[in-house]
């Protein structure tokens, strides 16, 4: 009697719309897991036409083309003799689910439509979809004429069921369906279901994936069973980088585990497991088995078709392992530089052009490109013949094969230094000198010819020149003149991204990249429309002080000594007049807060969902040994007033590496008015009702020791 199953899931880099490509993919996956031995597959969420085609679900076209690469799936020798899970939207009685599609030799055996649908944060699954309520329900479903020409099956099955097999019992979950309170795995796990799946389109946040782990082990820590789980890697076309992460877990330990950041489209994971050692493991949690006993069936449906094999004696089984994780520092190196590669590559272009000014967050950026030039040379070197493939379209070189990082880097990234008269010579020479180290095509430009022709525009219509504060001009002025430069800045970034190929005898145009942290995203310290706008950022979600820890990881692991002088170097934006050649502009000073406190600020504003009283409350105890509460009231109300003032240059920030939950982001992740009335009259009045209270307390808890 057969006992040890196979099982495999994957991780796939699919694109949204991307139809050939997606299936392409799937196949292959297929096609390795039935090399691995497995007879059961498990593909991400909405593979075969991308989890994020948004506002595309509307369309007609998406439903049918996503019918049309299932009817080839089905036709495919590749599927037979193997459970494939896939997938796609469904349209039933013209309610539109997310479903997956389960079949077997040219037959689909179960569409089962997502219960609980991602409807926070990033994900607008409610707008699209619709959730399947109707728990352990089974309805008839009528598939497209070109399916059932493949199936020669009039109806199918359609709903919350589960299958059982020749040996044991597969149930299903989607995604969202593992976070919430009640999953259906508890249930289902209860009913006797043996094999949970879940396929997912988990995206990459700094520090996440020991959540995911761990609720996937505590899916069967409890109940027993194996739970396979499949996730999409990649950027799917936007600011999301799905990271793959796919894992098989058994009675609460994991026992596969699949790469978290990968240039390889197609990763398939498999494990063989003892189905009796799910039952021995059950055999003795009594609550459980009582619970058995009075349980609501799920409608099963039969497959006479078996996972194990009967002399299967021999074969060996998967040993638990201990997750590996990556450190925060790791995670910055590799997600962003993965992201960037999808980007590049997909868009076409010949390579990034990168505004570096020698601080820390376009170093920061610099680096993820130097990073992700390193895992393209591992990946050609290990054999990857598409990244190898990519790399020679992206350079127009059909022999080209990359060797070192910095070889590549001077092939796809072009560094400037773009000069004021405001700028140090430290900067610059701290630019030039990380340049060198990675091996980026350097360029330096002095913007100063640019700025006073736009001054002398201004000039000449209203016959005033406006002065720098230090000079005798007003805060009106001095920021007028601070910003020319800035936004001179990023009109020459875009000018030199598209020509600076052009003009050195090469095909193909540079994506800009931003080089804006989350924080002063947050803030608002930037200039509208400055060299921050660009066409993509790596670091947008990312805090200042992640990324000075990132800078020496660099150092510690790049060995890229130029940075030691970076991370020490204040932030400054050099475009106030320097002193005796000294910068004295600097970044906490002009903000009037530091990094670490708008990190605190950011968290308590999106994710514990603060307004500015219930932040003061917040802060007055964490802030109790550093702060009187008059100062942390005038702290909050700085950071709102500036909040407030500053919120309609959220509107266009740069699409960034979504990495920070906190993230002022207001394409669809942080959704707030822009015109704000900054007095917040009403809320700073709380406030300082607040604090005269507790200085009152304070008062009489003194007269009080005193007498």
């Amino acid at each position: 009697m057969g006992r040890k199953v196979t099982v495999a899931t994957c991780a796939l880099n699919q694109w949204a719309l991307d139809f050939d490509g997606n299936l392409e993919r799937i196949l292959r996956s297929i096609e390795i897991a039935k090399q691995k031995g497995a007879r059961y597959r498990l593909g991400p969420e909405l593979e075969i036409c991308g989890y994020g085609c948004s506002d595309h679900y509307y369309e007609s076209d998406t439903l049918l083309h996503s019918f049309q690469v299932l009817a080839k799936l089905l036709e495919s020798p590749v599927t037979q003799d193997i459970i494939c899970d896939v997938g796609m939207p469904v349209m039933h009685r013209n309610v539109r689910y997310n479903c997956r599609v389960i079949f077997l030799n040219k037959k689909i055996l179960l569409i089962r439509p997502k219960m609980a649908l991602a409807n926070t944060g990033n994900y607008r699954e409610m707008r699209w979809f619709t959730p399947w309520s109707r728990s352990r329900h089974v309805e008839e479903y009528f598939p497209p004429r070109m399916i059932q020409e493949i199936t020669v099956q009039e109806s199918v099955p359609f709903g919350d069921a589960v299958l059982a097999t020749l040996d044991t019992c597969i149930g299903s979950e989607i995604c969202e369906e593992l976070w919430t309170p009640v999953s259906p795995h508890i249930e289902m796990g209860i009913d006797g279901v043996e094999i949970f799946t879940n396929s997912s389109a988990s995206h990459h946040v700094l520090r996440k994936a020991n959540t995911r782990v761990e609720l996937v082990n505590f899916a069967t820590a409890k109940n027993g069973g194996i739970y396979v789980m499949a996730n999409q890697k990649g950027c799917d076309g936007d600011r999301l980088y799905y990271d793959g992460c796919a894992m098989i877990s058994m009675n609460g330990d994991t026992v596969a585990q699949g790469l978290q950041f990968s240039l390889d489209d197609v990763e398939v994971l498999t494990a063989t497991l003892d189905l009796e050692d799910v039952r021995s493991y059950r055999a003795e949690i009594s609550s459980r088995n009582l619970a058995g006993s009075r349980v609501t069936p799920y409608h099963r449906i039969k497959v006479n078709f078996a996972l194990s094999c009967f002399d299967d004696v021999c074969t060996p089984v998967s040993e638990p392992i201990q997750w590996r994780y990556h450190s925060p520092e790791e995670e910055i190196s590799l997600g962003p530089a993965c992201w960037l590669w999808d980007y590049l590559r997909r868009s076409k272009q010949g390579g990034f052009l990168l505004p570096l000014s020698g601080g820390v967050d376009s170093s920061s950026a610099a680096c993820v490109v130097y990073s992700m030039c390193l895992q393209v040379c591992y990946a050609v070197q290990n054999g990857n013949q598409s990244v190898l493939d990519d790399v020679r379209k992206i350079v127009n070189d059909e022999a080209y094969t990359p060797k070192e990082p910095q070889e590549l880097c001077g092939r796809v990234l072009t560094t400037c230094y773009m000069a004021s008269e405001n700028s140090s010579q430290e900067t610059c020479n701290r630019a030039r000198c990380l340049a060198e180290e990675i091996g980026s095509y350097h360029i330096n430009i002095n913007i100063d010819g640019a700025v006073k022709a736009v001054w002398s525009i201004f000039n000449a219509v209203t016959g005033r020149l406006p002065q720098y504060k230090v000079h005798g001009g007003s805060a009106t002025e001095n920021m007028a003149l601070q910003n020319v430069q800035a936004r001179i800045r990023m009109v020459l970034a875009y000018l030199f991204a598209q020509l600076s190929l052009w003009s050195r005898g090469m095909p193909g145009g540079l994506l800009v990249l931003g080089t804006s942290n989350v924080d002063e995203s947050l803030r608002g310290y930037f200039t509208k429309y400055d060299c921050s706008s660009a066409d993509i950022n790596p670091i947008g979600g990312i805090r200042k002080t992640d990324l000075i820890s990132f800078i020496q990881y660099c150092i510690d692991n790049f060995h890229l000594t130029s940075l030691r002088s970076v991370v020490s170097a204040p932030p400054t934006a050099e475009l106030e007049p320097l002193k005796k050649g000294e910068v004295t502009q600097l970044d906490e000073e002009d903000m009037g807060m530091t990094y670490a406190e708008l990190s605190v600020y950011g968290k308590l504003r999106k994710i514990a969902k603060s307004g500015p009283y219930t932040m003061f409350c917040k802060l007055i105890t964490m802030w109790k040994d550093i702060c009187t509460p008059r100062e942390v009231a005038s702290k909050v109300k700085h950071f709102f007033r500036m909040y407030s003032i500053n919120r309609h240059k959220m509107t266009i920030l740069t699409p960034s590496y979504h990495a920070a939950d906190y993230s002022p982001d207001d394409n669809r992740f942080d959704l707030r008015p822009f015109l704000y009335n900054t007095a917040w009259s009403w809320q700073f009045r709380c406030i300082d009702e607040q604090v005269s209270k507790v200085e009152s307390k304070e008062v009489n808890s003194k007269l009080e020791d005193v007498a």
